[in-house]
């Protein structure tokens, strides 16, 4: 049983999921990149502060005895972003740049000479994800050799621009991925998802229709896989199609024979019953020839039921009888060289020889071998034609003095 077609949705398609697998696989891909990226992206706004802070502890080294106003100081300390300046050295630390009120609440510490990109990772993916508001103490190298500089700033500025960070690299990624993806799908759809399409129309036409002429008849010039999938489906249902047609005439045909066979049946039994009214006759002719006539319409009409059997059942198994031999090769000698009257027939077969046979098949094939000897033989044009019969080791011989096999077919 076969299911009906049904409409292909188009989140089935093909096509629409090699586009959705290709944009999950660059969006895949860009994450991996976006990690990495991230953590550069933190360091690098880290790096920018310290540098401005250096910069700004620069500034407050050139003033006369290293003094600044309030109001100076909080320009320099707005301009590098951060909240304090201070330098650590020889044990001591000194606070270069302070804010007008002390910076209260939980503080992180950044130590830049020691952090490796564990650390890096963990802090830029806790600022992502961090609900909580900390300021941040970061330590790095001052200037001076064996100096430190140490600067504190809030981390909300650091979480909104890793935030604009990643909608950049989102939309970036969305883009490539779309435009990536769009150019995937159409040349798979040219080279793969069309080819496949017709592949399954030509399936489901063979499916609905055996007998139809395949969608394809034109053999594919493509050498990969599709090609030659494409070139073996068109063979096979070429194959299959020109079998299903042989077949459905050879159905007709059959079906006429089968007529032909039954009419034939009904005429020799027709026959049939003239002969059994002819072995009342007293001719000792007809007396003579009666019994051989029955027996010859029994088996044409024996014949014939088995041919209107063929296809129907296996073939019939022989039907063992102990039969005279002499008698059985001398009935089909009778048929055989019916038409040859100037062949010769000797029946050497001993008399009382019985055997045990099915009589049908032996007449056939007894009679069918004289047939040819006696065409063979006549054929030739030799005056003196003879066919016989003979026992030979236990088996039946016969023999024409006909010419024999050519040359050439004996090679052959």
């Amino acid at each position: 049983m076969t299911s009906e077609a049904t409409p292909l949705r188009w989140r089935d398609s093909l096509s629409i999921k090699l586009l959705a697998l290709t944009i999950g696989i660059i969006l895949l891909v860009e994450l991996f990149i976006f990690i990495p990226s991230a953590v550069s992206r933190r360091d690098q706004w880290i790096d920018d502060r310290v540098q401005a802070a250096r910069i700004a502890a620069l500034a407050l080294e050139a003033a006369p005895s290293q003094t600044v106003s309030n109001e100076l100081s909080a320009q320099l300390l707005a301009n590098a972003e951060v909240l304090t300046v201070a330098e650590i050295g020889g044990g001591i630390r000194q606070l270069l740049l302070a804010p007008d009120e002390p910076v209260r609440g939980d503080m992180l510490t950044i130590d830049r000479t020691t952090e490796n990109y564990l650390a890096r990772l963990n802090h830029t993916a806790g600022t992502a994800f961090r609900g909580a508001e900390l300021t941040l103490r970061v330590i790095d190298r001052s200037n001076e050799d064996g100096y430190m500089i140490e600067i504190l700033l809030p981390e909300k500025p650091l979480r909104q621009d890793l935030a604009d960070f990643s909608h950049r690299i989102l939309g970036l990624s969305l883009l490539i991925s779309v435009t990536a993806g769009a150019l995937l799908y159409f040349l798979l759809s040219l080279i793969v998802v069309r080819p496949v399409q017709r592949v399954t129309e030509s399936i489901l036409q063979f499916r609905n229709d055996p007998s139809a002429t395949p969608i394809s008849r034109e053999p594919s010039t493509r050498r990969d896989e599709i090609g030659r999938a494409q070139n073996a489906l068109t063979d096979m249902e070429t194959a299959v199609s020109d079998a299903f047609r042989q077949r459905q005439r050879l159905a007709r045909l059959g079906e006429a024979v089968a007529k032909i066979n039954h009419d034939l049946r009904n005429s020799l039994a027709a026959a049939q019953i003239v002969s059994d009214g002819l072995t009342r006759s007293e001719d000792p002719r007809v007396q003579r020839a009666a019994p051989r006539l029955e027996r010859a319409l029994e088996r044409a009409i024996g014949l014939a039921e088995n041919t209107l059997q063929y296809g129907k059942t296996e073939t019939p198994k022989p039907v063992f009888q102990t039969i005279n031999l002499h008698q059985a090769v001398e009935e089909a000698s009778a048929e055989a060289l019916a038409q040859h009257e100037a062949i010769a027939w000797d029946n050497r077969l001993p008399a009382d020889v019985e055997c045990e046979v099915d009589p049908d098949h032996l007449h056939r094939i007894i009679s069918n071998l004289l047939r040819n000897a006696a065409q063979a033989t006549a054929a030739a044009k030799q005056a003196g034609g003879i066919v016989s019969a003979c026992l030979s080791n236990g088996c039946i011989s016969l023999r024409d003095n006909g010419p024999g096999l050519p040359d050439r077919a004996r090679t052959d």
